[in-house]
């Protein structure tokens, strides 16, 4: 084998050398390009995350002033509510006695007003008898007199008409003469 000698062994060495630090420098280039790539993504997820984002958190701010508006608007209507139901069972418990008084004038007077009804449902019941009653009897009297009226009548017909067929046919009969006396006599 040849000898080696000090200096192709440190040429060796300088070459070996060299092309590691080439291979590491061609692998820290690619690793750049890879980071830059890896870079403008995460650049464009975060303007895209951004955008979708920002929306919500300036509706989000808007809502939680809206909410304290909300809030304080329900805390004052809660203190008037309160102020409300204490005035009013103050008015309650002022009121009562009387609310109470005038129940029982009302439940006094709806008795009375009930006997009052019965009796005048009994007094109407009552007179629609009498009323009944009545009518039956001057319906049976009307009656009566229609009867005695035809009856007087038909007599008053008979009465009346004989005599007046009679008169009629006098009357006929001297008008018959009366008209055959008229009439000259015709030759024949």
């Amino acid at each position: 084998m040849p000898k080696l000698d000090n200096q192709i062994i440190l040429l060796a060495f300088v070459v070996v050398t060299g092309l590691a630090v080439l291979l590491q420098a061609i692998v820290l280039l690619a690793i750049l390009i890879t980071l830059r790539k890896a870079i403008a993504s995460a650049r464009e997820e975060t303007e895209s995350l951004r955008t979708s984002v920002m929306p919500v958190i300036f509706d989000t701010r808007d809502l939680l002033a809206n909410t304290q508006v909300v809030f304080t608007n329900a805390q004052a209507f809660l203190a008037n509510a309160q102020n409300f139901l204490a005035n009013a069972q103050g008015f309650l418990t002022r009121e009562a006695p009387k609310v109470e008084a005038a129940t029982a004038d009302i439940v006094q007077i709806t008795r009375v007003l009930r006997q009052q009804t019965a009796e005048m449902q009994l007094s109407a019941q009552e007179v629609m008898e009498q009323v009944r009653r009545q009518s039956d009897r001057v319906d049976h009297m009307v009656t009566n007199l229609l009867d005695t009226v035809d009856h007087a009548s038909g007599v008053v017909v008979n009465a009346v008409s004989g005599p007046v067929q009679q008169v009629s046919g006098v009357l006929r009969a001297v008008k018959a003469i009366v008209q055959s006396l008229r009439t000259p006599l015709v030759r024949r």
